[in-house]
């Protein structure tokens, strides 16, 4: 088992959330829908018919979950804003009930001794910005997004040290736009490209517009999903199948970013969306990366118009709930690959597992698998340190049990146990392991 000897003194621990998914008060104090918000509530999308409507209510019990980051010893918090939660209309007149909850929010943390890290985007667009059809589709929005951006900046920079631009750019454009399983439920290609390309604009005109509004010693970032793209087979046509899923799923939305040009694949996708000086406008030079992954993901030969499918992991692996490949090693060789292609210092910003475990008879919710999950993947982070990855901190996905997304209430990703009808909050056998890591307190 890895152990905190493992790693250095300066090591960040912490956890990771988002607005959708934790806050509730969908109505409350001036905030508008998301696309999200019109997305569950259309029969059909989200399993058992469930919402974000209420989710763990940490609008309103926030202190709460602040404290339960402090017991474990957590150093970091990486929350999202909710757009229209302080732009009701994504853009024009902000709503200040709404920029008064996240500073409260990131006052409540420091006082607690946590840091606070902003990400100005958790997948949750204004739905007026869509319907007015300015959403990632449009290219009129990067400068509402960059608008946005120093909106929170001016009101958060004095206190908020460390911002994201997006997390996990490529999974909500490609589920989203491309997919059509994540708001706003589009399935199409073009459409995804689109959202790609303008996505990837957006970051660049925020990151600028941060470096404009924000302390000098602010540090800038963005938040990819990373995942290795593997062929079912040893096959020719399965190796290009799983490089085209490398370029989409992986490249297209951090290639332009961290190095300021499409990787060749999706460039020729592109085509003439990628006007000139556009990818000097997508590449702004950033302080650091924050990494999600998950575990890999498996490609084999297509004639549809992406060139692969997706394939379950090979038969006997051990999965997760979500059936998602439980392999530390691909992580270690991800966070090596990352490390070296991008040259950023690395902060793990989301890494766990689903279970379905709920409290026993005393109480207590044993989730040893989740344990299991951690200890071994904890152990390919100290393997690449090893191998000289500049890998820096580890913040777990999630904190919360919460609303994931298509899936609702049922896969349960966090260390702390939310009874849905109570609301009641039950740290996990993982927190405590994890607060033990952290330094503050022993095993459970």
């Amino acid at each position: 088992m890895v152990n905190g000897k493992d790693f250095p003194e300066d090591f960040v621990w912490g956890a990771s959330t988002a607005s959708y998914q934790i806050e509730g008060a969908h109505a409350a104090n001036g905030r508008a829908p998301s696309i999200w918000d019109a997305f569950s509530a259309t029969p059909g999308k989200v399993k058992n018919g469930d919402t974000g409507n209420v989710a763990c209510d940490h609008y309103h019990r926030y202190r709460e979950d602040v404290a339960l980051m402090r017991d474990a010893g957590f150093s970091a918090y990486r929350f999202s804003v909710s757009w229209s939660r302080v732009l009701p209309e994504g853009r024009g007149k902000p709503n200040e009930a709404g920029l008064d909850f996240y500073d409260r929010l990131t006052d409540e943390l420091l006082k607690n001794g946590i840091e606070p890290w902003l990400c100005l985007y958790h997948w949750d667009l204004p739905l007026a910005l869509h319907e007015a059809g300015l959403g990632w589709t449009s290219r009129e929005i990067v400068p509402l997004f960059a608008d946005y951006a120093s909106l929170l900046a001016r009101r958060l920079g004095d206190r908020v040290p460390r911002w994201a631009t997006f997390n996990e750019p490529n999974m909500f454009t490609m589920l989203g736009y491309g997919a059509g399983v994540h708001a706003p439920g589009l399935r199409d290609r073009d459409a995804w490209l689109d959202a790609v390309h303008h996505v990837n604009l957006s970051h660049g005109a925020a990151a600028r517009r941060l470096r404009a509004d924000l302390p000098a010693s602010a540090l800038i970032g963005t938040v990819p999903n990373l995942q290795p793209a593997m062929p079912a087979t040893d096959s020719d046509a399965d190796r290009q199948a799983a490089a085209k899923m490398d370029a989409a799923m992986n490249r297209a939305t951090a290639d332009p970013v961290f190095l300021g040009k499409y990787d060749p694949i999706t460039r020729e996708w592109m085509g003439a969306r990628v006007r000139p000086g556009d990818e000097e406008a997508i590449y702004a030079p950033l302080d650091w990366l924050g990494l999600n992954h998950y575990s890999p993901t498996y490609a084999a030969a297509a004639t549809n118009r992406w060139g692969f499918r997706n394939m379950d992991p090979p038969e006997g692996a051990e999965t997760t709930l979500m059936g998602w490949h439980v392999k530390p090693e691909a992580f270690r060789d991800m966070l090596i690959d990352t490390a070296r292609r991008y040259r950023l210092p690395v902060y793990i910003t989301e890494n766990g597992m689903a279970d379905d475990v709920e409290p026993g008879a005393d109480g207590a919710v044993n989730d040893a698998a989740r344990i299991s999950y951690l200890d071994r993947y904890l152990g390919a982070v100290r393997e690449a340190r090893a191998a000289g990855a500049d890998i820096r901190g580890y913040l777990v996905w999630s904190l919360l049990d919460n609303f994931e997304w298509a899936m609702g209430y049922g896969p349960r990703f966090g260390i702390v146990h939310v009874d849905y009808a109570s609301l009641k909050r039950t740290p996990k056998a993982s927190y405590h392991w994890l607060a033990a890591l952290a330094g503050a307190g022993a095993p459970a």
